[in-house]
């Protein structure tokens, strides 16, 4: 036997002991086991998707126990199976966006990143009025639809109804609609505050910093109440 099938003939003598760790999102996992009574580590990771026309048709031809997650809008995200084993849990997340605009073709589309400081003279002159042009055609509606209860209601973790009661400092709690729901590596929730001008970062100001403290706070507490399996110091918050 040659060395590449003698290596080869190694993976199905491969006996699971138990998983040993979950990463990049839970697409790659290390697995501790034996061979031949040895201890022997394996990792497995997903490989990237072929790119030729063909092909994909093939893989889309192939999906199986397509399972709805949520649908908000033009926005549908599932889970799903390749159909490589029957019965087998679902390994895609999948999200369709239908009708799709030419704003969603080129946001999808490769493109050249650039880095621009922004000055408040941009902001004024151009960012701005780009940010009043989405919301004005609709790009938030998704949100909306949340905020207002016609979406999205049974995810809801944690809903906020303000400090004292403070219509203004209102927020909730959900799932953001690119996780999975399931894999807790990749734990992505989105916050949305129910008050209606802040726009950006450049709207808030000293007098935002109690009501800040105070959402980060909850937020925290939903989550670990939520998935205990998860400490308070293992969450990282960011605002955009």
């Amino acid at each position: 036997m040659d060395e590449n099938a003698a290596s080869e003939a190694l993976v199905p003598q491969f006996k699971l002991n138990r998983l040993l760790n979950q990463d990049q999102g839970g697409c790659r996992v290390t697995l501790l086991g034996s061979i031949e009574d040895e201890p022997t580590l394996l990792t497995a990771e997903r490989a990237a998707f072929p790119s030729d026309i063909k092909t994909l048709e093939m893989f889309h031809n192939n999906l199986v126990d397509v399972k709805n997650l949520g649908t908000n809008d033009i926005y549908h995200w599932y889970l799903a199976s390749t159909g490589q084993a029957k019965g087998s849990p679902p390994d895609l997340k999948l999200n369709l966006i239908s009708p799709c605009t030419e704003k969603h073709i080129k946001k999808y589309s490769p493109q050249g990143v650039r880095m621009v400081t922004e000055t408040p003279g941009i902001y004024e002159d151009h960012v701005r009025p780009y940010i009043v042009k989405q919301r004005e055609e609709g790009r938030l509606d998704w949100v909306f639809n949340i905020l207002e209860g016609r979406k999205e209601q049974n995810d809801i973790i944690y809903r906020d109804p303000g400090q004292d009661g403070a219509k203004d400092e209102a927020f909730l709690l959900a799932p953001d609609l690119n996780w999975d729901r399931k894999t807790l590596t990749s734990l992505h929730l989105l916050a949305l505050v129910e008050r209606r001008d802040l726009w950006t970062l450049r709207d808030l100001n000293q007098s935002h910093i109690v009501w800040l403290k105070h959402m980060r706070e909850k937020v925290v507490e939903a989550t670990v109440k939520k998935y205990p399996e998860i400490d308070h110091d293992q969450l990282k918050l960011y605002m955009h």
